[in-house]
């Protein structure tokens, strides 16, 4: 089925505005969603000690939760296109907050990692806003939009694991569930008010060619394929720094809390909202410019992250450095990909955060494991090459596209 008959409809919720405080609710509900995935990094040493994991295979608890969101992206999020998206938003959100409750009084392993599976699924209600927002916002201000959004999105990432850390010290690894169900919880009554009530898609099709039509995208758009693979090195690359970070740190001779490992989030940060204008730049055309200087920028920070046996300092100078690479990377893919369609914003949200998931979950199994066998110099030595991968890929590639990339 060829999407480009499809016919392109704007909202049609009357008074609409997507202001400045619409934007910063969008940000702050992805941010929260996102988080409930990447809550249990800091706390994999705890929850393998309670429920009788390995060290070397903590990571399926992280890698089941990406599993679990990659499912989402394919069976939920293209639904976006379909259905009322204010319903299927807080529809997902309510749903988290049941997942996060069993997480929290998971009894055994196995009820822990179906809990962290449906945490996952449900996490992906961030693809669904991001699509919105850009089906909102104007031509012009689409990059910016997008930036603002996926800037809550990275924070939301970054900052799970300072407050997961500082949660679990003072009150146990399972309060951060039952606080983040809460907070769920309350961000669903303000995207309820908030929303439009009545925005009708014009996608008409059944459900399995819904489904079917999100690989057709990948058939169709170049620019899609392009940056979806993108998309899986550079989070494979900080998946890989961030699942394992936890071990050395916690251990002999820096034996660090769980509340001052999270604190590296905070570097993180500061490093993703110092490339927040990357939407910006794509919207004046230096998407490759961008693209480029952002996984160089990543590359360049495992030479810091390297130090971490000798010095702390380092890890926080390439945590910064690698988290703005990253950022820069992934708001000018986003802001790529929905100029494509715009009857599709949410088939092509879910198409490329399908690779974005195989990445994650890839980087969190090969990680611990490499952790187990190599140390942290084998960490590193993988992370440069998955970011030197990244590179050479869009040097390659980078002239296949040059009209709807932009220099």
């Amino acid at each position: 089925m060829s999407l480009r008959r499809a016919p392109v409809s704007a909202p049609t919720a009357a008074g609409l505005v997507l202001s400045r405080a619409v934007v910063v609710l969008f940000a702050i509900a992805c941010g929260l969603a996102v988080a409930n995935v990447y809550y249990a990094q800091p706390l994999l040493d705890t929850m393998a000690d309670e429920f009788g994991i390995s060290h070397a295979m903590v990571g399926i608890i992280v890698t089941i939760t990406q599993i679990g969101y990659g499912l989402g992206l394919l069976l939920v999020v293209p639904l976006g296109d379909r259905l009322n998206r204010r319903r299927l938003v807080v529809g997902q959100s309510l749903l988290s907050v049941i997942a996060l409750l069993v997480v929290a009084s998971a009894p055994t392993g196995a009820v822990l990692l179906a809990g962290m599976a449906a945490v996952g699924v449900f996490a992906v209600v961030t693809q669904v806003l991001v699509a919105y927002a850009a089906l909102l916002a104007q031509p012009a201000e689409r990059g910016r939009v997008v930036g603002s959004v996926t800037s809550g999105i990275v924070a939301g990432i970054l900052l799970a694991r300072t407050v997961a850390g500082t949660l679990s010290d003072l009150f146990g690894w399972r309060s951060v569930y039952l606080v983040s169900a809460v907070a769920t919880l309350l961000v669903s009554g303000l995207l309820y008010r908030a929303l439009p009530r009545q925005i009708i898609p014009n996608t008409r099709v059944s459900y399995p060619r819904l489904i079917g039509s999100v690989f057709t995208l990948f058939i169709e758009e170049p620019v899609l394929r392009i940056r979806a693979i993108l998309a899986l090195l550079v989070f494979a690359a900080i998946t890989v720094l961030l699942t394992p970070m936890v071990l050395p740190l916690a251990a002999a001779p820096f034996s660090l809390s769980h509340t001052e490992i999270g604190l590296f989030g905070l570097a993180g940060a500061a490093g993703a909202f110092g490339a927040s204008r990357a939407g910006s730049q794509a919207d004046r055309g230096y998407a490759q410019r961008t693209t480029g200087v952002g996984l160089a920028i990543m590359l360049l920070s495992w030479l810091p992250i390297a130090l971490l046996p000798y010095s702390l300092w380092g890890l926080i100078v390439g945590v910064v450095a690698i988290d703005f690479g990253l950022q820069s990377v992934h708001v000018t893919n986003q802001s790529l990909i929905y100029r494509l369609r715009p009857e599709a914003q949410s088939r092509l949200a879910a198409g490329y955060m399908m690779f974005y998931s195989i990445g994650s979950a890839a980087g969190s199994i090969m990680s611990t494991l490499v952790y187990a066998l190599a140390g942290w110099n084998g960490v590193c030595l993988v992370g440069a090459a998955i970011s030197t991968l990244a590179l050479l890929f869009w040097a390659l590639t980078r002239h296949l596209t040059p009209a709807a990339a932009g220099y």
